[in-house]
């Protein structure tokens, strides 16, 4: 469609969202060409709504409205159309008023309403406002309009309204509020969950592509779904024949009679694009490819793909994969499994995600082989729309979900995924396999934008989102069995009782080193101790006051497990709320009482208390440990989001567009411009000024007051030996002379032409704060303590906005050197207030100025009565859309 967009047309205004009923519809720009659908949308509208929207019976649109309503200017003049299938359902415009004011205007189709296009549209036409510097919108509707009154009124802004001649006037700042970013993120959720309800609770199914050849694919899937007894209708189709697994056979999806929810495509990739058409013309609502052959394949197979996607949002459907696994819901009302996996996990509390097939054979077959019970499993393949995100937002409100598993080979939107994940683990656990984001590892048919950041910006993220991240599938399903069969831990106090003082030591030495305490024990019986021995040490450990989770290990004296050993353990505590986890030699699973677990087949008991079993210390310390830290994320005050009042950012974008216009490439700013930026943030920049005499050098300090320091901007000589390049405490001329002299004496010709004066700030401690703008993660905040800390031991904490509170106050404590800003050796503390407001500041004009590619401050100096930013440096670069933008967009 490039060759029709008409010079200036946004092509980055351009989105795929997720309606309010789980369908796909696409937003862009209106263009000229868009007359004819114009007038055809215009056509199929009822009386009602035409004079609703034009306070008129407006049945035909004149040539001359046609024109302006689709020739705009995308600055002052916007409109943009929602479309499904290339037709026109919804309509949105503003054109500006004055300089920040802009009228706006909605039309949405007869048969689409309801689906929340409206709330769309609003959505993404106040964010291109606020890029174009509009900060209000006011709208006329009639009084009986009350769809578009809702529309407003439920957005979130604080809007006014009063009735002028019969007509509601209303009003409200576009500026994003904490509510007006709650109800966005909150109609996302909801549209996003029920786009999965046709994935993972699908009443109709279609597998194309069914063989009469046994291990087939298609024919696979097939046969485990009848395995599996799912309770939804099943239909085939296969051009070939007339009768598989004694199974009616459809030619095309188009065909089948009943409505389908799930066509499961299992064809070569070659005809894929054809099934998706004829899907579309079905009506089907998602689509899972089982289908290799796409861009893991190379630059033809990635064209493939991503003519799949975009076929498919165009008939508002959903994808998984290509080249997934399949699905599987155990619930008993619908048993599904449509994979082509041979081993299925019992039914349980754990949801799983894998993006490759053969990780997600591993993933099933080691949840069977723990008893570790599954209620929804997912592949997603190459992941060119479903993905990890998706499922997180169905798992916050599944009842049967109790704690979620991710193997992530890549990520798309880390922003999303981080917001979504803090909700999610907000009252389920999330755990996350992810060895590192790096452009290094990236899965074939996976495509995803490149980190430039430290590898400790990711896990920063997933701390801040409270997400529990291991190494290994293997830890990932130690985890597991703790947080879905047990208590989460209310604190970090350990009580170890054991049959074996050399376990039990090991036991112990692994608590210290994950920062648990054992404040009971640890209590070694002796080898020969009795049943009922065993079993009073234990309930005196959870009788314990002192005592937050139990850790018991059993060495047997023969070969075989004792039974009841393994049942007084999980029964002890179940009638506490303190976890324990159990170290039984050849054991490793969850216990649910029926008999016991190892080489033998095992089975979950009725519902209850299940006993996480392990078969080494270090896996049962490390899973406790992981527990618990979720555990105190839980529990902890999150914070409220940073908030400024009085924020210029207008000035602030007009500086980055001017230095921008002429140099798109990207521009250094000099200090003045600098200075500007932070101040519309209210960061005051010290001002120095360059000196290249000793005349000029007095004259400087004169205007900025005495006492000054004089010193090289030289980063080699501040690298090599910073007091080699400064003179601190200069009192009055006479000793700004002296100093000059010394530097001009002391440095190279190259150095000593970079000097400059600046005030002298008092002594504190000196820190770094920054921020960078990532191609994947979007903004990433800094801090350091300056020298040696940061920049020999790389000492830097990272934090990704938007940040609250207590996100800052732990970057703040991240950072190993942070003993230095509470008094060290005598020291007197520094402002730690101030301190979190500058990096507030910071990280508020990195989320709003996505043009700011780093911003440097440096140094920081940190001391009592304040802070102080002595020096700062800033680049600027144009950017496209940001991930996760602030607007429902699918990627």
């Amino acid at each position: 469609m490039a060759a029709e967009n008409p010079l200036g047309y946004p092509v980055e205004w351009e989105a795929d969202v997720v309606l309010r009923d789980g369908s796909v519809a696409h937003v862009r720009p209106i263009r000229p060409d868009d007359a004819e659908g114009l007038q055809a949308f215009h056509r199929g509208q009822s009386d009602e709504s035409i004079y609703l929207r034009f306070f008129a019976p407006l049945r035909e649109l004149s040539d001359r409205d046609v024109f302006r309503f689709t020739h705009v200017d995308y600055d002052r003049r916007v409109a943009l159309v929602v479309t499904r299938r290339d037709e026109i359902i919804g309509v949105g415009r503003y054109d500006a008023i004055d300089g920040t004011t802009a009228e706006v205007a909605f039309n949405i189709s007869d048969h689409f309403q309801g689906r929340g296009i409206g709330s769309v549209l609003l959505e993404h036409l106040a964010a291109i406002a606020q890029e174009r510097g509009i900060r209000r919108f006011v709208a006329e509707v009639l009084p009986q309009n009350h769809k578009m009154l809702t529309v407003f009124t439920e957005a979130g802004y604080d809007v006014t309204r009063h009735i002028e001649d019969g007509i509601v006037v209303v009003g409200f700042d576009i500026s994003p509020t904490d509510r007006s970013e709650a109800v966005r993120a909150a109609r996302e959720h909801r549209a996003e969950a029920v786009s999965m309800n046709s994935i993972v609770y699908p009443r109709s199914i279609a597998v194309v592509g069914v063989s009469r050849r046994e291990e087939s694919v298609g024919r696979r899937i097939l046969a485990n779904i009848d395995a599996g007894g799912y309770t939804g209708l099943v239909h085939v189709v296969n051009l070939e024949a007339d009768e598989i697994l004694g199974r009616p056979v459809h030619a095309r999806v188009s065909d089948i009679p009943e409505e389908v929810d799930l066509a499961i495509v299992a064809v070569p990739a070659s005809e894929v694009l054809d099934v998706v058409d004829d899907c579309a013309v079905k009506g089907v609502q998602s689509l899972l490819v089982v289908s290799a052959g796409f861009a893991e394949t190379g630059e033809d197979g990635a064209r493939l793909q991503r003519a799949l996607l975009h076929r498919a949002r165009r008939a508002g459907m959903r994808v998984v994969g290509p080249n997934s696994f399949g699905i599987i819901n155990t619930d008993p009302e619908l048993s599904l499994d449509a994979t082509l996996s041979r081993e299925v996990p019992p039914a349980g509390g754990l949801s799983l995600f894998s993006q490759s097939g053969a990780l997600g054979i591993a993933v099933l077959a080691s949840a069977a082989r723990r008893n570790l019970g599954v209620a929804v499993f997912a592949s997603a393949g190459n992941r060119v729309d479903v993905s990890g995100n998706d499922f997180m937002q169905y798992w916050v409100d599944d009842p049967r979900t109790d704690a979620v598993g991710l193997y992530l080979e890549s990520m798309g939107n880390p922003r999303k995924f981080s917001r979504i994940a803090r909700n999610l683990a907000a009252t389920k656990p999330v755990i996350v396999v992810k060895s590192g984001i790096s452009a290094f590892g990236m899965p074939p048919g996976h495509e995803a934008r490149v980190t430039r950041s430290s590898p400790r910006a990711f896990e920063a993220l997933l701390r801040q989102a409270g997400v529990i991240r291991v190494g290994t599938i293997h830890e990932l399903f130690d985890v597991a069995q703790l947080v879905v069969h047990q208590p989460l831990p209310t604190g970090n106090r350990v009580a170890i009782v054991g049959n074996s003082a050399g376990l039990d030591q090991l036991s112990a030495q692994g608590c210290v080193a994950a920062g648990l305490l054992v404040t009971h024990g640890p209590v070694s019986l002796a080898p020969d101790a009795s049943i009922e021995d065993f079993q009073a040490a234990v309930a005196a450990a959870y009788a314990d006051p002192a005592v937050d989770s139990v850790l018991a290990s059993f060495v047997p004296p023969l070969r075989e497990i004792d039974e009841a050993v393994v049942d007084l353990v999980r029964d002890a505590g179940a009638e506490t709320d303190k976890p324990c986890v159990a170290v039984f030699l050849g054991m490793r699973g969850v216990d649910g009482g029926t008999r016991v677990l190892g080489a033998r087949e095992s089975a979950l008991s009725e519902p209850g208390r299940s006993l996480p079993v392990y078969s080494m210390p270090e896996d049962a310390v490390r899973a406790l440990a992981a527990a618990t830290r979720y555990g105190e994320w839980r529990a902890k005050d999150k914070g409220r989001p940073f908030a400024l009042i009085g924020v210029d950012r207008d000035s602030a974008e007009k500086i980055v567009h001017r230095a921008l216009h002429d140099r798109p490439e990207g521009a250094t700013l000099g200090e003045e411009e600098t200075a500007t930026l932070l101040a519309a943030y209210g960061i005051r920049l010290w001002r120095r000024l360059t000196v290249s005499t000793a005349d000029e050098a007095v004259a400087a300090a004169d205007s900025i007051g005495y006492p000054v320091i004089l010193k090289t901007t030289s980063q080699t000589v501040r690298n090599q030996n910073a007091v080699a390049g400064i003179r601190l405490d200069l009192e009055d001329a006479a000793a700004v002379r002296v100093a000059f002299a010394s530097l001009r004496e002391r440095l190279d010709r190259t150095a000593s032409s970079t000097l400059v004066v600046q005030g002298m700030a008092p002594s504190g401690v000196s820190c770094v704060v920054g921020t960078t703008e990532d191609p994947l993660f979007g903004p990433v905040v800094s801090f350091a303590v300056a020298g040696a800390p940061a920049e020999l031991l790389d000492d830097v904490g990272y934090r990704v906005p938007p940040l609250t509170d207590v996100d800052i106050e732990e970057l703040l404590d991240s950072v190993a050197a942070a003993p230095l800003l509470q008094g060290f050796r005598g020291a007197e503390p520094v402002d730690r207030e101030a301190l979190a407001d500058l990096v507030g500041r910071l990280s508020v004009l990195a989320d709003q100025i996505p043009e700011v590619a780093s911003l440097e401050l440096n140094p920081v100096v940190a001391h009592a009565g304040g802070v102080e930013v002595l020096g700062a440096g800033c680049r600027l670069r144009a950017v496209g859309r940001r991930p996760d933008p602030g607007r429902r967009v699918l990627e």
